[in-house]
């Protein structure tokens, strides 16, 4: 019987252990320059002991940035800092992923530079308000991406993957989930096109297909991870044909052998299962168990075959050496989730209807 603490192979990389940390906005970048900072490589390479690291999300390039203090990998400087966090997690062994991210809608104009507005796949902004430097503002109605300027956001997040490589990355995921750009092409209220990269489900998906595929042609599609998250309305997302949406993207994306598919799991495992079935590749999953955050109860889905890689979030961040601790059984420091930025169903409040 496999176990989580059995090794994987994972992008031509001998992961020591099938436990993952999950993807979590720490906005420790300070400065002008969205740097990684040398705690941000202290925080990492703490948790080297997870056979995979995702890191924050990192916007592929300035206007994709929607908090403040998040990192980048778009300038010479980002790419120089990001190598001496992932020097750091090498030295301890880790493997570390970098999770790309454009939030698209969610931001404000005042977390941009040079006069930069956030842009999404329509004119249609998220109800809420996003923190910033001023407090918390209403999200603002985004400049709809043009053609051109969808196929150069494309782009962006293949160059961004090659910086990652150059930054000493062993891979990189692509931030399909939690109602960020790629998500919001997915979705069927912030995707009001009628062109090519709308409308119908196939127009819909087409984004995150040629964002991956982009991504796959750049460093290769064995390092390369997409995350999505099926029926989160955080965001202000609605999804009112997740299944097919989900069934469609998982089968256009099949061919190109991806390393990964990371589903952040909503209340219908019914979907994982049948995404499990119909990706090939290896499914790492951070399950849903809302109200409360992943915890050790977690590791029997991969002796179930249900995943093969579990993903922890804020229990990771309360305990550094957690796979150590899931080994022994504990004992665990609790999270403090009043102050946790993303990982374990953030946004999962409000459950929509499943339908098939």
């Amino acid at each position: 019987m496999t176990t989580a603490f059995d090794p994987i192979v994972l992008a031509g990389k001998h992961l020591a252990n099938r436990i993952a940390m999950a993807p979590m906005t720490r906005s420790r970048a300070f400065g002008p320059g969205a740097e990684p900072t040398e705690l941000m490589a202290t925080y990492y390479a703490q948790r080297a002991g997870a056979g995979l690291i995702v890191t924050e999300g990192i916007q592929p390039s300035a206007v994709g940035q929607g908090y403040p203090d998040t990192p980048g990998l778009h300038t010479p400087g980002q790419v120089a800092a990001w190598r001496t966090v992932t020097d750091a997690v090498h030295r301890e062994g880790g493997v570390v992923f970098a999770q790309l991210m454009h939030t698209g809608r969610i931001g404000h104009p005042s977390l941009l530079p040079d006069g930069l507005v956030p842009v999404g796949p329509s004119a249609v902004a998220a109800k809420g308000q996003v923190y910033t430097a001023e407090g918390p503002k209403d999200f603002v109605t985004p400049k709809e991406l043009s053609d051109a300027e969808t196929r150069r956001t494309v782009d962006d997040f293949a160059a961004a993957a090659r910086a990652a490589v150059e930054a000493g990355f062993d891979g990189v995921e692509i931030h399909g989930a939690n109602g960020y750009l790629v998500h919001q092409f997915l979705s069927t209220n912030a995707n009001r096109r009628t062109d090519d990269w709308g409308g119908e489900v196939e127009g819909r998906i087409r984004f995150a297909v040629e964002v991956v595929t982009a991504v796959a042609e750049a460093i290769g599609p064995d390092r390369v991870g997409l995350r999505i998250s099926p029926a989160n309305p955080y965001n202000d997302i609605a999804e009112d044909d997740h299944r097919d949406t989900y069934r469609a993207l998982v089968a256009a994306l099949e061919p190109v052998g991806l390393a990964y598919l990371h589903v952040l799991e909503g209340p219908d495992r019914e979907l994982t299962l049948e995404l499990r079935e119909r990706f090939t590749g290896t499914l790492v999953l951070n399950p849903f168990t809302h109200p409360e955050a992943t915890g050790p109860d977690a590791l029997a889905l991969v002796e179930e075959g249900t995943a093969d890689i579990i993903a922890f979030g804020a229990l990771f961040l309360a305990n550094p050496d957690l796979p150590a601790r899931l080994a022994a059984g504990g004992p665990f420091n609790t999270p403090d989730t009043a102050t946790f930025y993303g990982g374990d169903h953030r946004g999962y409040t409000d459950y929509p209807t499943l339908t098939a």
